[in-house]
């Protein structure tokens, strides 16, 4: 389960302080599929880093599973991030000297190298990417590279998925081949949340968020 409690997120500015998330809570039960919806600048993103313990809240609470993510020290919450959250970007993060594998294998845990290896082959298949393994990013297309980012995402077994505008760089049918796969691990009991500012990838959720200026306006 995820609450967030009165959460602001401010960042200085030369201009002032911009309030990316202001005094904002939520609740998200385990095993729920909930869609952030909102214009660029609404705080969808923000939102999802505070989630993902990848930022701290000025003020408020943020808890996660059980963990409440500001009382953890910066390497506990790198670790909860192992062992719990997968993330998927929209500029997919894939490192271009490393090929399809290897990209997925940088989410492996240090003591389960062979498992994991073993069941990133597995995912790549599943994804339709066995063809793909030793290619390198430039040699794939960007269904296949966001194909390769939620394999890395799903590697740990995370019970939360993290995507932040997952479609945002793809054609119609390459979206919704990579809606089918955030589907599927919602239907095999992971928690989503989706920042998105796409009406059909929102409509795949439970239940759409919508933000402006960093405030839940519609629940």
């Amino acid at each position: 389960m995820i609450r967030i409690d009165g959460v602001s997120k401010v960042y200085r500015a030369s201009h002032g302080e911009v309030r990316a998330v202001d005094d904002l809570s939520l609740t998200i039960d385990s095993g729920e599929f909930v869609a952030l919806k909102g214009h660029s600048g609404s705080g969808k993103s923000t939102l999802l880093s505070l989630i993902g313990g990848l930022a701290l809240p000025s003020s408020g609470s943020v808890e996660v599973n059980g963990q409440v993510l500001p009382e953890l020290s910066s390497a506990e919450r790198a670790r909860f991030r192992e062992e719990q959250i997968g993330f998927v970007f929209q500029m997919f993060h894939l490192l271009p000297y490393l090929n399809v594998l290897d990209n997925v294998m940088l989410a492996a845990s240090n003591g389960a190298r062979a498992e994991s290896a073993s069941y990133a082959k597995e995912l790549l298949g599943k994804f339709g990417l066995n063809d793909r393994i030793t290619h390198r990013p430039g040699q794939l297309s960007a269904g296949e590279r966001q194909r390769v980012a939620m394999a890395r995402a799903l590697l740990n077994r995370p019970k939360l998925l993290l995507a932040d505008e997952p479609t945002g760089n793809l054609d119609e049918d390459n979206a919704n081949a990579l809606l089918d796969l955030v589907v599927e691990f919602h239907q095999e009991g992971g928690t989503i949340v989706l920042a998105t500012h796409d009406a059909a990838a929102a409509a795949r959720a439970q239940r759409i968020v919508e933000l402006s200026s960093g405030k839940a306006v519609r629940n």
